[in-house]
């Protein structure tokens, strides 16, 4: 097995309850929220496809029936497989690690649903891609600056040396950058990690602790579509940057 095989899996965090977009999340799953005409999942999976992701693996348990709906009409790339957690919830980690089966031997990217930017000049996942390093990181993360990210309000996570090594923010403190939800693992992570629920969270305070969490500042503007009120002024940004036809 070798980590600099091609990285072309993604895993997408399909199915957690989105309670803080209720009500809209009563009925529709946030992966399938609409931000400028098309659902969260669906701008997802389209910049996984720009980044070279050529099988993406879903998780679904929250009104699931209308994710696996949602995914079986789509017809562009990349091909889709879905993990099924409607026994249980099994967070962030315990949902990627349920479906390693389907995600192979080598490093792979993770997405949250919701993962929503502008992108700069490139793509961001092909840069994430081109900057891993397996023999310096067992994580890498996209990351976004806190000051400038839309819809965001908290102190941020992470700060960042020159090496792009990663450490948490401390306590009572406001961090440089945010999580942008998106990561490459490596699958052998997951070796010693809980049955049932966990969140990535444990992984990367293990790489941390290493000097193994490295990031990737994105170029472009993160959008955090958090809540109702979010979605508006995520549309109102794309809007404000679309090009002139």
């Amino acid at each position: 097995m070798s980590d600099t095989a091609p990285i072309t899996r993604a895993f997408v965090l399909a199915a957690g309850l989105g309670k803080r977009m209720r009500p809209i999340t009563a009925t529709v799953p946030k992966p399938l929220v609409e931000v400028a005409g098309r659902a969260l999942l669906d701008h997802a999976l389209d910049r996984a496809a720009e980044g070279g992701i050529t099988e993406a693996v879903v998780n679904v348990h929250y009104l699931a029936d209308l994710i696996e709906g949602h995914v079986r009409k789509r017809q562009t790339a990349p091909k889709i497989v879905l993990s099924d957690e409607r026994d249980a919830l099994l967070e962030t980690g315990g949902g990627v690690k349920k479906a390693l089966p389907l995600l192979g031997d080598h490093p792979f990217v993770v997405f949250n649903a919701d993962s929503f930017w502008l992108e700069g000049p490139e793509s961001n996942l092909g840069r994430l891609i081109a900057a891993w390093d397996p023999a310096a990181m067992d994580i890498l993360l996209l990351v976004a600056p806190t000051a400038t990210s839309l819809g965001y309000e908290g102190n941020g996570d992470f700060a960042m040396d020159s090496s792009g090594a990663l450490e948490r923010r401390g306590e009572r403190e406001v961090a440089p950058f945010i999580y942008a939800g998106v990561a490459i693992l490596k699958p052998g992570l997951f070796a010693e990690t809980p049955e049932g629920a966990f969140s990535l969270n444990l992984l990367f305070d293990r790489a941390i602790a290493t000097g193994r969490l490295h990031g990737l500042r994105l170029d472009g503007q993160w959008l955090h579509v958090g809540t109702p009120e979010a979605i508006t002024a995520a549309e109102a940004r794309v809007k404000s940057t679309a090009p002139t036809p």
